[in-house]
């Protein structure tokens, strides 16, 4: 189990969780069936999985792997993912993991020896569309994972906190986890995927002073609805910022920290805003929605990052999803966007010219509520 791992999922949480859910749930799996599918697929359930599969399956859409009645090729496929979006990257996009050693010059010795060295990676296992858990007997408590490829993304602490992230909306009050299990935490602390719960990545940081000045306000309120903060953004920030000639006594301390200086990161970055006449302007949390017009105000920053290629499409609409949709009780203004970024994760975007299409779509859907009136109707 991780550190500070919850407890187990009970059958009674579990089938709380399952009315959560926008789906028909049937009879849970057996003790049998379950060991059975292990043995015919040649993986694990996690102990939080297979309680929630003992309390009620769930089916009516194609999302949901149907463990029970589902077509085994299908179920294969799904399994098969993970190993075969990173090979795609692999192959395609020149990723290469740094514990695997020096890459080969042939890409087709490439990708021979990372498909050897994923198979000793611990199996992700579908709980959603792309939501994964790691397959660890005996364990539970690990982070829910999206994954498309390298885009890899932490979706919730645990299974429990999964759940209500993507069906109900709630804000997990819980310190999110820095790592899930084995060679999968590589995307989560420090690779090429995106924690949702992280300052927005996207490139560049700024062209402009009013960039520059409007991204150290675009941190300011991803702090205050809970977005963690490590002390190089807020210097690389601050770097950016000075380098366009916004220039303060503290955002010049904050660049110029030295590693063993950033624990005062924090401070010199609250004198910053300060400084640059930003605390003023920041919204108050004063509706029934947890930091409302701060959210939207990020939202619609995240759709101009998309827009403007600075993120990429299926990685912003995450965090839009996971920080407006569900944090602001799933505004229906909202919807076509994330309908696109859930056809983006579905099974039937596996192909690279569908998934280019798809990710056309977001960033269409983007301009079109950027054309609007803004802020938009929340309801």
């Amino acid at each position: 189990m991780p550190a500070s791992s919850p407890p187990v999922l009970s059958l009674d949480e579990a089938g709380r969780l399952q009315r959560l859910l926008p789906a028909d749930i049937g009879p849970g799996l057996s003790e049998r069936e379950l060991d059975g599918i292990e043995e015919r697929f040649g993986f694990t359930f996690a102990v939080d999985h297979r309680v929630f599969l003992s309390a009620g399956l769930p089916y009516g859409s194609r999302s949901w792997p149907d463990w029970r009645n589902g077509d085994p090729a299908d179920l294969a496929e799904r399994l098969s993912w993970p190993v075969e979006g990173v090979l795609f990257d692999v192959e395609r996009n020149g990723f290469w993991h740094p514990a695997w050693g020096p890459r080969p010059t042939g890409t087709s010795a490439a990708v021979r020896l990372a498909r050897a060295e994923l198979a000793t990676a611990p199996p992700l296992v579908p709980v959603y569309s792309h939501r994964y858990l790691p397959g660890t007997a005996g364990e539970w408590g690990h982070s829910v994972l999206s994954v498309h490829q390298t885009d890899i993304i932490f979706y919730g602490n645990d299974l429990a906190d999964y759940v209500r992230h993507e069906f109900a909306g709630r804000a997990s009050s819980l310190p999110a986890p820095r790592s899930t299990v084995g060679f999968w935490s590589y995307f989560v602390n420090c690779g090429p995927g995106t924690d949702v719960d992280a300052p927005t990545p996207h490139t560049p940081y700024a062209a402009t002073a009013h960039e520059a000045v409007e991204y150290l306000r675009m941190l300011a309120l991803e702090r205050l609805i809970g977005r963690r903060h490590r002390p190089h953004h807020l210097m690389e920030a601050a770097l950016a910022a000075l380098v366009l000639n916004v220039e303060t006594e503290s955002l010049a301390l904050l660049a110029g920290l030295t590693h063993a200086e950033q624990e005062k990161a924090d401070a010199l970055f609250d004198r910053a805003l300060a400084e640059l006449g930003l605390v003023e302007g920041l919204p108050a949390d004063d509706t029934g929605l947890p930091w409302e017009a701060a959210r939207w105000e990020l939202v619609r920053w995240w759709l101009r990052l998309i827009v403007n290629g600075s993120t990429a499409p299926a990685a912003g609409g995450d965090v839009i999803v996971y920080e407006g949709w569900d944090a602001l009780a799933q505004p229906r203004t909202l919807r076509p966007l994330v309908d696109l970024v859930d056809a983006y994760n579905g099974s039937d975007t596996t192909g690279s010219d569908r998934r280019e299409l798809s990710a056309g779509a977001i960033v269409a859907e983007a301009e079109r509520l950027l054309a609007g009136r803004w802020p938009v109707r929340p309801r």
